[in-house]
């Protein structure tokens, strides 16, 4: 078992925010070794960002950019950190992480605490060059006007990410997931493309998995008409399913790891239907092996993310992912991961 799986267990044995700030500390302080060169089959490309594979790391693990000297060490092809709102907020009162063991599950309702935008602006204007790094943007909580606040976080990135993504499906935040209907969506895209102008930085756009087919299809076309880069599908649930077994089971907030895993995957099928592969999509949501992470690629994934798995796992699932996905693309005759997007029948 490498160092950084031992630690990862260790850390299962503490209260899970303690765990989360002490992971990130490590990040920080730890002196990594460089990841090894990855795969030639694993090189992609999405959204026109050259990616060395396309296993990222998503949202909500680093949500200051703290650590993404230490994440770029552990072999991802591209990092999102954040999600990040205009002012400094502190999130929802504590307990507000629960780790189910038994459904390998996190809930969470923590609120998008974050230390801020200028905060954030200033870790990225250090970040590693060698990395390809998202900018996961979110609206504080008293904010009337939500959508001006992912304008200003726009605004204040432009240069320092390789590309930014529109949280709008946390639901941890009221009122958030209102602007995936398609009213507030096309006044939300609008403003951001106005905002954009010709930046070409890639925006993408996160979706919620508690959406039916026809909400998604509007998405998609909303997203295509306002020139959306590619879908993140999917954030965590407010869903319930009744296999859960840990004790913390019925704690509010959105569930996210293996018990999410049918559900993102049927969001990301409605997606890849509608898009039509007009439009890139992302998957995350229960991806914790090289066989899921394939599945979601042959349904019409270009990339995957993981975070909730690493917590169960360690670090050291990344390269046993990559390692089957490899395997996985020459058994079935693929030369390069886009040869196998949307190849499911």
């Amino acid at each position: 078992m490498a160092v950084t799986d031992i630690g990862a267990a260790l850390l299962r044995t503490l209260d899970p925010e303690t765990a989360h700030g002490l992971a990130i500390r490590a990040l920080q302080l730890a002196p990594l070794p460089a990841a090894r060169a990855d795969d030639p089959i694993l090189a992609t490309t999405v959204a026109g960002l050259s990616l060395p594979n396309p296993v990222g790391l998503a949202a909500g693990l680093d949500k200051n950019g703290e650590a993404l000297h230490g994440l770029s060490r552990l072999g991802f092809g591209f990092l999102e950190c954040g999600s990040v709102t205009p002012l400094a907020q502190p999130g929802n009162p504590k307990p507000r992480l629960f780790r189910l063991s038994e459904d390998r599950a996190i809930i969470n309702r923590m609120g998008f605490n974050n230390a801020g935008l200028e905060a954030f602006a200033a870790r990225l204007a250090d970040r590693p060059r060698s990395a390809v790094v998202g900018a996961n943007l979110g609206a504080n909580k008293d904010t009337e006007d939500k959508a001006a606040d992912y304008v200003a976080g726009l605004i204040r990135l432009k240069g320092l990410a390789d590309y930014v993504t529109v949280n709008v499906s946390s639901p941890n935040t009221p009122g958030l997931r209102a602007l995936q209907g398609r009213a507030a969506l096309d006044d939300l895209l609008g403003r951001l493309a106005e905002a954009r102008g010709t930046d070409p930085t890639p925006v993408f756009l996160k979706i919620a998995p508690d959406l039916t087919s026809a909400e998604i299809t509007l998405i998609v076309e909303a997203s295509l008409d306002h020139g959306i880069n590619a879908l993140i599908v999917s954030n965590t649930t407010l869903d319930r399913p009744d296999s859960l077994r840990a004790r913390d089971r019925d704690e509010a907030g959105g569930l996210s790891g293996a018990p999410l895993k049918a559900r993102a995957g049927a969001a990301l099928r409605a997606a890849a239907e509608a898009g039509g592969g007009r439009l890139p999509l992302i998957a995350a949501g229960g991806i914790d092996s090289g066989a899921e992470a394939y599945a979601r690629i042959r349904a019409g994934a270009s990339a995957v993310q993981l975070y909730s798995a690493l917590i169960f796992e360690g670090p050291g699932l990344i390269g046993r992912i990559k390692r089957d996905l490899a395997a996985r693309l020459r058994s079935d005759g693929f030369s390069t991961v886009s040869e196998a997007v949307s190849t499911a029948r």
